[in-house]
């Protein structure tokens, strides 16, 4: 399967909640994570743009592999995530099975996840019948991220790369109606590194 993906800085974020409620969204959870990323010891996954790292949703993990990004300004990219429990309750031992491999610890990026999706009714409506759009699949999420700042992501999974373009077109059509403006292409990983190093995020 492929994610894709579009990030966006995040202004306001009772505006943007109240205009998701309004486009027939409802919140779903509040999450927290803690990713663990890491680097192949034979490639650079800086420069062949790929991640792969050990997510924990409150506390749950989770590995996820991030291939290289197809052309296109919206991310998309094939995308292999599973949970790591029960056999490795707390991912302590996918970690330690990575390292004795020759995998690389690169950086933690910690987060407060707020997840937005379509509610029951809004799914089943058609566009003329709600007039609030095809929302069927997307998955929006307002992001609070340690040391970095505020975003909010819009998602769809394509089944098929040829699948991808259309994904692409219905993410900017939401993000037009929830007035979201400001894009961002980099990772958070990449953002936290970059303030690591002294940047800013504006730079």
């Amino acid at each position: 399967m492929f994610e894709v993906e579009q990030k966006f800085h995040l202004n306001d974020s009772t505006a943007t909640e109240a205009m998701l409620l309004e486009a027939g969204f409802q919140a779903v959870e509040t999450q927290t994570h803690r990713d663990t990323y890491y680097n192949h010891p034979c490639r650079d996954f800086a420069q062949s743009k790929e991640a792969l790292r050990v997510r924990r949703i409150n506390g749950l993990p989770w590995i996820t592999y991030k291939g290289t990004k197809l052309p296109g300004a919206i991310k998309a990219r094939r995308e292999l995530e599973w949970e790591l429990g029960p056999g490795d309750a707390d991912g302590d031992k996918t970690e330690e099975l990575l390292q004795l491999l020759g995998f690389q610890r690169v950086a933690e990026v910690c987060k407060t996840r707020c997840v937005f999706e379509p509610a029951e009714s809004a799914a089943k409506s058609t566009a003329a019948e709600s007039n609030r759009g095809d929302w069927v699949g997307f998955s929006v999420v307002l992001d609070d991220v340690q040391q970095v700042g505020r975003f909010a992501e819009i998602e769809l999974i394509a089944e098929n790369e040829s699948d991808v373009p259309q994904a692409r077109d219905r993410i900017r059509r939401l993000a037009d109606r929830l007035g979201l403006r400001q894009t961002e292409s980099r990772s958070y990983l990449r953002m936290l590194l970059e303030v690591s190093a002294g940047k800013s995020i504006g730079e």
